[in-house]
């Protein structure tokens, strides 16, 4: 049997290398491999039943993994079919004569989209519904198509009338094909089922149902009016000599003077890329939370397994075998356990990637075939590996202290390792190392993926420092007049090589996970209701005009109804900020305010005083009459203020139906977003906007849904114009919709869940 041997006057850093070397040396040697699969005869079912918890966390990194590899080859080939077009330029108003003059410049084909939001009428059902209206002119989508039931209505409608209905919206209402509908002042009728939109997905007609129409029936509707809520967008279809996202550079500047927003392929490729990246980075940590859990099953799997082959160490010790030799017999042992699970994760994660395709296809706007990434696979199964290797070597470097004499007294100790023991320190870092890496891979800041890898730590640690109390606690103070079972089984707790803390590992990881993602999902609904007294709204009515206040107002106390909130609402656009011209400030590439602040259409209103749900922060509202002269005085929400670095005192110049408005921050506002009430960023007193062109928003509450249908229909049949939202709705569509996400969630979390009950099983079977 070889043997190792150092001279006296080697130094440490040379006795470390040749004991390095040599290990390696019988690592690969024969006998040792021999040595290692005898040895195991005794233990192979219990060391395989701890590989299949390393499987789990392997398997769900490889599904993830590959899936994810799928999406981006599946972005790349689909972008074009995902926009529909070359190019998309879009407004919050009807395109002026300047912007016509640019659109036409730049040639290729057209086509024209207004989007707003109205209600459907079914008068056969006689049902109701809030739906986002879409109008097209032109031959959009460009690549790909508008999926349709009867496939011929998707070109029938631009030419001969007609609307497409999403195909859930039908369902509801149990309308077919044929059937009439009434959009404001048009009655046309269903001439298809609309199944897919490019560049959209199941999920986002579940909130927002679609309803196209041809273009030319738009002004029968009669719902768009001076001021109307609505989209306007005009798609471009350019020949292959054509640089777009070129073209768009060299317009930009026209494009930020217009308002105008723009997306190319590459930015619709790059934006899904994202979401898609954030999908799948959180359902790799959840992942990999399982790997870890493993890992730690593994590691009491080698623990145990270690403690029983003590005898046979020094055994080994006695008849000449080295250290090397010895701890090189267990380390393949462990290895084999990364190596099986490795292959099992990877041909397990393999089937389950082919699987969530469908799975995820809800919340995937385009169609992800199956492909095999071999490098992912290879990556996920090699960290597999990785990970079941350090955590078997923290209970393997224990090998390297028995003593020969153990084997010929059996009431002899081996000299316990130092505390400072390089390797197992080292074998701490790397696992930590690797946590702290795998987490900023997968997060966007670099501070989200050091919060991750705390915070396991934490959850670690506390879950540690708590199976360390229970084990005090029932030491010192178990009852005595406990039945034999009981204090048995409480014994057990405490005993020597007792499982209590990798058990609390185990169940407390995995309740973990499965209780935050159960609050999140409550947390999202609740906070909508919250704190809702029993006389605040629960329908909204908006786009009212002045002349329909009075009567819609009338419309509501005959149904038995109180107005309970009003306002009006006058849309405008910044055009300057503490002196410097908005156009100024979306060129200059140093800036900190974001571009959709000053970009967008703020809607606001005039009072005299703070509505319900709102906190005045800093200021005074409404003005003293000494503040009004000059600019006109204004209150802002502290968030929007924030964003455009705004103190008090600061002037802005709003745009109002072409005539510019300077003002003055003379309040901050908080204001509680989830009240069903109007809510705004920037409110005017009153004198100043009252002429400007407006809309008002009325809020009621209806006490069943009987009374909400009512209501409706009524004001559908003589208020077309008018929309009206039904909180119950919007919350149960809600509940649907993250239902299906924590299903999702859920479904990756269930990996860490059952890796926890294989530990558990394995640890009351090593017990």
């Amino acid at each position: 049997m070889p043997s190792e041997t150092t001279s006296p006057s080697d130094s440490r850093p040379e006795r470390r290398r040749n004991s390095l070397l040599a290990f390696l040396k019988h690592l690969g040697e024969r006998w040792t491999w021999q040595m290692a699969w005898r040895d195991s005869r005794s233990s192979r079912r219990r060391l395989l039943l701890f590989s299949t918890s390393i499987v789990l966390g392997i398997a769900a990194l490889v599904a993830i993994g590959s899936f994810g590899k799928n999406m981006e080859q599946a972005v790349d080939e689909q972008a074009r079919a995902l926009l529909g077009a070359d190019l998309v330029l879009a407004a919050r108003q009807p395109f002026s004569a300047e912007e016509e003059a640019l659109i036409q410049s730049l040639g290729g084909a057209q086509s024209r989209e207004t989007s707003f939001s109205s209600m459907v009428s079914f008068p056969k059902s006689g049902g109701t519904r809030l739906v986002q209206v879409r109008a097209l002119a032109g031959n959009f989508p460009f690549y790909g198509t508008l999926e349709t039931t009867p496939a011929a209505a998707a070109a029938e409608f631009r030419k001969s009338g007609g609307a497409l209905v999403e195909e859930a919206l039908l369902l509801q209402y149990n309308a077919q094909v044929g059937d009439p509908i009434r959009l404001g002042q048009l009655n046309t009728r269903v001439i298809g089922s609309l199944q897919k939109v490019p560049g959209e997905t199941v999920m986002f007609s579940t909130i927002a149902p679609r309803v196209y129409l041809a273009m030319a029936d738009l002004p029968q509707t009669a719902l768009l009016r001076e001021g109307s809520l609505a989209r306007f967008k005009v798609s471009f279809q350019f020949g292959p000599e054509i640089d777009v996202p070129q073209l768009v550079e060299k317009i930009r500047p026209r494009l930020d003077k217009f308002r105008m927003g723009s997306e190319t392929v590459e930015t619709r490729k790059k934006n899904l890329g994202r979401s898609m990246e954030n999908l799948h980075n959180f359902l790799n940590l959840v992942a990999f939370i399982a790997l870890l859990l493993g890992g730690v099953g593994v590691a009491s799997a080698i623990h145990v397994h270690v403690k029983q082959k003590l005898d046979t160490v020094a055994v080994l010790r006695c008849l000449g075998a080295t250290v090397s030799q010895t701890f090189a017999i267990y380390l393949l042992q462990g290895m084999a356990l990364g190596w099986i699970g490795a292959i099992l994760g990877g041909a397990l994660g393999l089937a389950i990637q082919s699987a969530l395709p469908a799975l995820l296809a809800d919340f995937l706007p385009f169609h992800v075939s199956f492909h095999l990434p071999w490098l992912t696979v290879l990556q996920s199964m090699g960290l597999g590996f990785l990970i079941c290797l350090l955590f078997a070597l923290l209970p393997l470097l224990s090998v390297r202290h028995v003593s020969p004499l153990a084997a010929i007294r059996s009431s002899y100790e081996s000299k316990p390792a130092a505390r400072r023991d390089g390797a197992l320190w080292a074998a701490y870092l790397a696992i930590g190392a690797g946590v702290l890496l795998f987490s900023l891979t997968h997060t966007q800041r670099w501070q989200h993926g050091v919060g991750f890898a705390v915070s396991l730590l934490a959850a670690f640690a506390l879950l540690a420092g708590v199976a360390r109390a229970i084990i005090g606690l029932v030491k010192r103070f178990a009852p005595r007049r406990l039945p034999y079972l009981a204090r048995q089984g409480l014994a057990n707790l405490h005993r020597p090589n007792n499982r209590t803390l990798l058990l609390m590992l185990s169940l407390g990881l995995g309740t973990f996970l499965i209780l935050t993602l159960y609050l999140i999902q409550n947390t999202l609904l609740t906070q909508l209701v919250s704190d809702r007294q029993s006389n605040q709204g629960n329908t909204v009515l908006f786009d009212i005009q002045p002349d329909q206040k009075e009567a819609v107002a009338q419309l509501i106390h005959s149904h038995g109804l109180t107005v309970l909130d009003s306002a009006p609402i006058v849309t405008m656009r910044l055009t300057s900020v503490k002196g410097r011209k908005v156009e100024e400030l979306l060129g200059d590439k140093n800036k900190t305010i974001p571009n959709w602040v000053l970009r967008r259409e703020y809607r606001s209103t005039y009072s005299g005083q703070l509505r319900d749900g709102e906190l005045l922060l800093a200021g005074q509202w409404p003005p003293a009459p000494g503040l009004t002269n000059g600019p006109a005085p204004i209150s802002i929400e502290e968030g929007i203020a924030k964003e455009l670095n705004l103190t008090l005192g600061d002037e802005l110049v709003f745009d109002v139906q072409g005539i510019p408005i300077p003002t003055r921050v003379a309040a901050l506002r908080e204001v509680d977003w989830r009240r069903i009430q109007p809510n705004f960023f920037v409110v005017f007193p009153p004198g100043i906007i009252d002429d400007a062109p407006a809309f008002s928003v009325l809020v009621t509450k209806v006490s069943s849904p009987e009374q909400s249908a009512a209501l409706q229909r009524a004001i559908g049949q003589k208020f077309p114009n008018i929309s009206t939202i039904d909180l119950s709705l919007i919350l149960q569509t809600l509940d649907a919709v993250l239902d299906k996400v924590a299903f999702v969630v859920r479904f990756m979390a269930l990996f860490t869940v059952v890796t926890g009950l294989i530990v558990l099983v394995g640890a009351i079977l090593t017990g």
